[in-house]
């Protein structure tokens, strides 16, 4: 449950922690794990160095629900094992005792609140865990709290009337992005390594890319969404992670990755070992095909289009080869059942919460774009839906197709760099809100309709500091050649270094 009173004493402990453990802020979730293991640092003081940075820096508004009892407690338990205990321990949780979060939106923990950021389930309590929340803790991690997302992830920003504002840890007058903004600030500020994320048109590429992260969006079925809903959004959404290394991410994947009972959508894998294992393997020569439009015909901010320069230059450097090729895609056939998948899982939401209450909801407990996708919703025939998925299939069949061709794809993560906060709320005009929404998601979201992995990798900043991000795709399946590729380039031009000052954010 929430909890984010703690007594003085404690308050001024936590923050001595936070002081003696701040060198490991930039470290990753392999490192800090290495440390834990070694005995260097306790469970218990890893998580209270956490919680310190969190209660330092409010105005980031990143971590909205706050179980840090439940995961003190937990902490308590495994830093009191003995040495051998400990051993045994680590030996079976490659992840054991690091401080985790979740995503607010549709990833339930028994005993916390999932609030999808929205008033109607401002006090929802889990009663079990979801599966990938099983695999999470499985693998050791210690689960403090849930990070902010808009209400039902419905924008690209992580804006709403129930929390407020995310910032940006890089300028806070801008978007963290969304709608897995909440967990990309934490790990930008420094206060997690790594946290839960998940990505319906690009919300994991998108804050990814806005707070100069590594974002990997798996394939379609990869990663388990269940059980209450094996398929969300009409096969658009997907669950991953923000991390700062790619190690990291490779990592989550290997713990968290396969079906769960019931999964028809096992995409096969391209990588033998495990995927933290293959970055290790030397990589080929890709063929690598760059978008330097959108399928739109929006125009493409010169800082996206200089990052993604910059990532072609630098894979030609490593010895790929690079093409401008794009095909001619259906748009209107394939992106007119997007919202209808958006917003039909928005319906089963709520009408679960009412079943639940035993009431309906009001309109002043969803936000004004999102009560009118509620009622759009409500209209939608079987039919509606077929169309939906056929469209999404032949967005599958089509890149399938170009990637016959090319071994990856490469194209800006958005059209322009992170907006100034209150441009993508979801309490004004439709026609406002839809133009600022395409600026983030115009190659993003093709992807999350075909179903195929991408990465959005940080690989360029603007004059005054934003992070713009260089968005890769590859086959489906493919999460490895993106993987080894995104290695390369981490070891070619390092990021870790280059994080935000957050003076402006401290309390």
């Amino acid at each position: 449950m929430q909890d984010d009173a703690t007594d003085e004493p404690r308050r001024r402990a936590a923050v001595d922690t936070a002081a003696c453990t701040r060198s490991l802020a930039p470290a990753d979730a392999i490192s800090a794990a290495a440390q834990l293991r070694h005995g260097d640092i306790s469970p218990l003081e890893l998580l209270e160095a956490a919680i310190a940075r969190v209660e330092a820096l409010p105005r980031l508004n990143a971590l909205v629900i706050k179980d840090y009892e439940q995961a003190r407690e937990h902490a308590r338990k495994l830093s009191q094992l003995g040495r051998e205990a400990r051993k045994q321990a680590t030996d079976a949780a490659a992840l054991w005792g690091l401080p985790f979060v979740l995503k607010d939106l549709g990833m339930n923990m028994a005993g916390s609140v999932t609030s999808n950021g929205c008033a109607f389930f401002k006090d929802a309590v889990a009663g079990q865990d979801s599966t990938l929340v099983q695999r999470y803790k499985a693998a050791g991690l210690n689960i403090f709290g849930k990070t902010a997302s808009p209400e039902f992830g419905m924008t690209t920003t992580t804006e709403s009337r129930l929390y407020g504002a995310t910032l940006n840890p890089w300028n806070p007058a801008h978007t963290a992005g969304g709608s897995s903004g909440g967990t990309a600030a934490l790990v930008a500020a420094g206060i997690v390594p790594v946290g839960h994320a998940s990505d319906g048109g690009g919300s994991i590429r998108i804050p990814a890319a806005h707070c100069g992260l590594f974002g990997l969006k798996p394939s379609r079925g990869r990663v388990p969404a269940g059980p209450a809903a094996l398929d969300g959004a009409v096969g658009l959404a997907a669950h991953h992670v923000i991390s700062r290394s790619v190690r990291d991410s490779a990592l989550l994947l290997d713990l968290t990755a396969g079906p769960e009972p019931g999964s028809r959508v096992r995409p096969g894998s391209d990588v033998q070992g495990g995927y933290l294992q293959s970055l290790n393997l030397p990589g080929r020569k890709l063929r690598i095909a760059v978008w330097r439009s959108n399928q739109f015909g929006m125009p493409v901010h010169a800082e996206c289009l200089a990052a993604v320069d910059q990532a072609a230059k630098l894979c030609a450097a490593l010895g790929h080869e690079i093409e401008e090729a794009m095909p001619e895609l259906p748009v209107a056939e394939i992106f007119a059942g997007m919202g209808a998948g958006m917003s039909v899982g928005l319906l089963a939401a709520v009408e679960a919460r009412e079943k639940l209450l035993g009431r309906t909801v009001r309109e002043d407990e969803l936000e004004p774009l999102n009560w009118a996708a509620l009622q759009a919703a409500r209209r939608l025939t079987a039919l509606d839906l077929f169309r939906a998925r056929a469209g999404f299939d032949k967005a599958g069949q089509l890149i399938d197709a170009f990637l016959t061709r090319y071994d990856l794809i490469l194209t800006p993560t958005t059209v322009v760099p992170a907006q100034k906060l209150g441009a993508l709320r979801l309490d004004q005009a439709y026609e406002s809100y839809a133009a600022e929404a395409m600026n983030s998601s115009a190659f993003t979201s093709l992807f999350n309709i075909s179903g195929h992995p991408a990465m959005s990798v940080p690989l360029h900043w603007t004059a005054d500091h934003l992070p713009v991000g260089s968005h890769f795709v590859a086959p489906f399946g493919g999460e490895g050649r993106l993987l080894r590729l995104a290695a390369q380039l981490e070891q070619a031009q390092p990021w870790a270094h280059r994080v935000p000052d957050l003076s402006a954010l401290e309390a």
